[in-house]
């Protein structure tokens, strides 16, 4: 089968969700109705110890009532996926731990939002940003890296999501050409942490077939990304007998098949241009078996709402 090319339609509503790949929103809305907010580091290093504790304990408590404000979003729209910001909790991770201590002064208010969401059979998920670097040959490097990923597991924690990848924490290979520094790290991580942790594969530095290698040592699920896999193989299509190979193998490494995660974007101006696109136009045949979709497009719930109505009005397809 060809892979499918979606024309430009206009938005129906959605078919039942039992029937086709959860989609998935990353982080923020393309309208302004789900937002976060930070401060910078250098603004958060000029505040007295007093002034940073009162600073974080408002915005961290605004932040949260924005997450739920996000799980209400995805409630009204029928999205059973979200990718949390990596940011929602700014200078939680630093040594002087201000912020560490007031999220849990707030473990009741998290435990709330993780309750409702799990209520709502909303999926959260996490990506840490590009400072997590594992396979680094820099031994600070991999302690920065493990500072945050160890606080960004104790927040899933406070948020009381589960212990497993079903809350995934969705990481890249980082320095190329390292696989068995990253395995020796991911083998030694603690377990709050491992236990959800995902690797990816990317245009540069880990292709698929070498994450896959990574995870099938390490023990930890892949999350297949098709336009990374074409942009690093200089790929024509996104049918290419490879894409659905990776796909299939990436799946094997779940220990629940359901649960597994795989990414979707298009290039902005041609097939293999590694910026994002506002839409997905086109996709790989084999992604209408997958069970959860991260939409990593420029225009967020529109991209899925698109998705969706070209879905509908294609029925004759067997989704799932």
């Amino acid at each position: 089968m060809a892979s499918i090319e979606l024309d430009n339609l206009s938005l129906v509503p959605p078919k039942p969700q039992n029937t086709t790949p959860y989609l998935g929103l990353v982080c923020i809305t393309f309208s302004k109705e789900v937002r976060f907010r930070t401060i910078t580091r250098t603004r958060y290093l000029q505040l007295s110890e007093g002034q940073r504790a009162s600073t974080l304990r408002e915005l961290y408590r605004d932040n949260l009532q924005r997450l739920d404000g996000a799980l209400t979003f995805c409630q009204k729209h029928d999205i059973r996926l979200y990718r949390m910001s990596s940011a929602l909790f700014p200078m939680s991770d630093l040594e002087d731990e201000v912020g560490a201590n007031i999220l849990e002064e707030m473990s009741a208010d998290l435990a709330k939002i993780g309750q409702r969401a799990e209520k709502l059979g909303i999926r959260m998920v996490l990506h840490p940003d590009q400072y997590v670097v594992l396979s680094s040959d820099s031994s600070q490097v991999v302690a920065t890296s493990i500072k945050i990923l160890e606080r960004h597991a104790r927040t899933m924690d406070l948020l009381g999501l589960p212990c497993s990848p079903y809350s995934a924490m969705n990481i890249h290979g980082g320095k190329s050409q390292r696989p068995e520094q990253l395995i020796k790290v991911i083998l030694e991580l603690p377990e709050n942490i491992k236990s959800r942790l995902t690797l990816e594969n990317d245009e540069y530095a880990y292709s698929a077939s070498e994450i896959l290698e990574v995870c099938q040592r390490a023990g930890v699920p892949m999350v297949f990304d098709a336009h990374h896999h074409i942009c690093h193989e200089n790929l024509d299509s996104y049918d290419d007998a490879s894409v659905a190979e990776m796909f299939y193998a990436a799946q094997q490494t779940w220990a629940n098949p359901e649960w597994q995660m795989v990414h979707i974007s298009n290039g902005e101006e041609a097939f293999k241009d590694r910026k994002h696109s506002d839409l997905i136009t086109v996709m790989p045949s084999v992604y209408y078996k997958a069970p959860w979709i991260e939409v990593e497009a420029k225009h967020k719930e529109e991209a899925i709402t698109h998705l969706r109505s070209w879905w509908l009005i294609n029925n004759n397809f067997s989704w799932k």
